[in-house]
């Protein structure tokens, strides 16, 4: 064997051993593969937002990102067993369905971060909860619409009850009556997280009884403003850029800091169970009113200034939203 080869086969035998020795090392340099599954399509609104913060790491290079959308309850728990055996060191998504199966699969993966969408607690040791906790815009853009309603009437279109709708409801009904006492409100569920046309059906129902500004809490109301010459107010994205004379103000999700802080920790080894939703905050950087935009001229002054002093209360810490997740009832004879 010439010296050449014995020092190159020495060298692969060196290398080979070091790999073995520091298994951390190759780990560091492989991307984080991560993993979402959504009940509902990519474009629905909320799972929007969880998707844009997911594409955005990656875009970054941070992570290898794979997703499911339009994942039946049903099939929901062999998913998540399909991505936690295809070596994904964390899975997102939303439980809200499932949450039996959901935190099943998550103790049979110890070693797997589950970042889920859930009405319950944190599961040890590895099953973390979050929810967009908007409840603060959500304030805030309650005081535009009860700035902006001429009839004090606005409808309410919702999906499911649940805690996290309803918090929401409750927070724009509490902003609308402090500038506007008189505000009566039209409250209806339509019993799924992405039916357009159910949900414009409701709203046209409810404008057609008197309401001038509709909460778009699902996809299909603002439509249904549109169609009626009516006014919207957007929850979760903005989407006044499609309707620019319907959408007065939208409060914002972001999901880039709890994402963001998730692969952080996945990636030191110090993810934990706990509720990420306070990260969905203002202070956090989570949420946000959206520019007022093409309504920055119509919206009152003095509900803009009185909008402007709470939001600064809010960051300041001076004001805090109440957080009331009572299912929310109409008031309107």
């Amino acid at each position: 064997m010439s010296p050449h080869h014995a020092l190159r086969r020495c060298l692969l035998a060196l290398a080979g051993s070091f790999a073995l020795a520091a298994p951390g090392l190759a780990l560091a340099q492989a991307k984080l593969k991560v993993a979402g599954i959504y009940t509902v399509p990519f474009e629905q609104q909320w799972v929007s937002r969880i998707h844009k913060a997911l594409n955005a790491a990656q875009a970054r290079g941070e992570i290898e990102y794979k997703a499911s959308e339009n994942v039946a309850n049903a099939d929901y728990e062999r998913v998540m067993r399909e991505y936690a055996t295809g070596g994904n060191m964390l899975i997102v998504g939303e439980v809200f369905g499932v949450e039996a199966a959901g935190r099943k699969v998550a103790k049979d993966f110890p070693k797997v971060a589950f970042l889920m969408g859930s009405s319950g607690k944190p599961q040890a040791p590895n099953f973390a909860v979050f929810d967009n906790y908007i409840q603060e815009p959500a304030y805030l853009s309650g005081m535009v619409a009860g700035g902006m309603t001429k009839s004090n009437r606005i409808g309410m279109v919702g999906g499911f009850p649940i805690p996290e709708v309803n918090r929401l409801m409750n927070a724009f009904m509490a902003g609308a009556k402090e500038v506007n006492p008189k505000v009566e409100f039209s409250v209806s569920f339509i019993n799924s997280w992405f039916d357009p046309p159910k949900a414009k059906e409701a709203a046209i129902a409810m404008m057609d009884k008197g309401a001038d500004v509709m909460y778009a809490e699902r996809f299909g109301v603002s439509d249904a403003a549109k169609e009626k010459g009516k006014l919207a107010i957007g929850n979760v994205i903005n989407t006044q850029d499609k309707y620019p004379d319907t959408v007065v103000a939208s409060a914002l999700w972001h999901m880039e800091p709890s994402i963001d802080r998730a692969i952080k920790l996945v990636k030191e080894g110090k993810f934990a169970a706990e509720d990420y939703g306070p990260y969905s905050m203002m202070k956090h950087k989570g949420s946000e009113l959206a520019p007022l935009g093409t309504f920055e001229k119509k919206v009152p002054a003095d509900v803009v200034a009185k909008m402007r002093a709470k939001e600064g209360a809010i960051i300041a810490g001076s004001f805090e939203v109440k957080v009331d997740d009572t299912q929310p009832k109409s008031t309107a004879k």
